[in-house]
């Protein structure tokens, strides 16, 4: 299969180094240093016997563009530029395969395509979620920080496609399922980071010191506001299932720093809106009271504003 791995910064890196030994010919597009020493020496994971994966490293598609898929692995809130890039790039309408984290992700991905000169930019979009963890050590070289695993939606006008990218995913060495109901995995995944995310970034500590107090209780504050709001919204979760998968994710990814912790420490605008963002918006519309939530944003910003972040 030939694949472009669009927004390679930890996690793409991660998937394209195995999708590539898995037998894809992977692209990554990337940042220019990363993508740089990609060029020169390969691909990299740390500690990783096996040495560095030759693959394509480019700072931008050139124009017109071929490849049987995009695996999507930018931030949330550059989706929409994103599809527009690819819109304008890929030769003809391919699928893409959208990996982020947050709600609204379709919305911004088609929005993206559309003013890229797609005409029905829904019919290609596949979305899925992840919990596959990744540090970027430095440019050509990524650390595998934990275990992880994928689950990809249906879309009825790419029948097969989700099978098949399971069928990919498992033989890169992710373990994958597909799902009917899409939308409830992405409201699962961003109920767990925003009890994980704010915690951990606030706190500057790794995913698995969750488990200990006093982030233990501030974790499940924020978990118990998320989902009285997905409720609110139609879509019913057991706190005590919510609440093992938070602490599950913690345990397996104990080394791991979160996302937006890493986003912070390199001075860089955290995925704050489309996760707790959309989450406290939504609560409001339904008179959902959110005190927790609304704290955790607000240390956020403040973090934000200190490392020079603009909004």
């Amino acid at each position: 299969m030939r694949l472009v791995v669009f927004g390679a910064g930890a996690v793409g890196s991660r998937f394209a180094v195995g999708l590539a030994r898995a037998g894809s010919e992977v692209t990554i597009v990337a940042r220019p240093e990363h993508a740089a020493a990609v060029t020169a020496n390969g691909l990299g994971v740390e500690a990783d016997a096996q040495g560095p994966v030759r693959i394509r490293a480019l700072e931008r598609l050139p124009v017109p563009y071929s490849a049987e898929l995009v695996v999507l692995t930018v931030k949330s809130y550059d989706v929409e530029t994103a599809g527009r890039a690819l819109a304008e790039a890929l030769d003809q309408p391919t699928p893409v395969l959208a990996l982020q984290n947050g709600l609204g992700i379709e919305e911004a991905l088609s929005t993206g395509l559309s003013l890229g000169g797609w005409k029905t930019p829904l019919d290609w979009i596949l979305r899925g979620v992840h919990t596959v963890p990744a540090r970027l050590v430095g440019p050509g070289l990524v650390a595998e920080t934990g275990e992880g695993a994928v689950v990809l939606g249906r879309n009825p006008k790419l029948p097969g496609w989700p099978d098949r990218l399971k069928e990919r995913f498992e033989s890169a060495g992710f373990p994958a399922r597909v799902v009917d109901d899409i939308r409830r995995e992405t409201w699962r995944k961003a109920i767990v980071n925003a009890a994980i995310n704010p915690v951990t970034a606030d706190h500057g500590i790794p995913n698995g010191r969750l488990v200990e107090e006093p982030w233990r209780g501030q974790a499940l504050a924020l978990l118990r506001e998320a989902v009285l709001a997905a409720r609110a919204e139609g879509i019913d979760f057991d706190l005590d299932e919510t609440e093992r998968a938070v602490f599950t994710v913690a345990r397996a990814t104990a080394a791991n720093r979160s996302s937006m912790l890493e986003d912070l420490d390199h001075h860089r605008r955290t995925e704050l809106d489309a996760i707790s963002g959309v989450l406290l918006a939504t609560g409001r519309a339904h008179g959902v009271p959110m005190p927790a939530t609304v704290r955790a944003i607000e240390r956020i910003r403040t973090r934000e504003h200190e490392r020079g972040v603009r909004p």
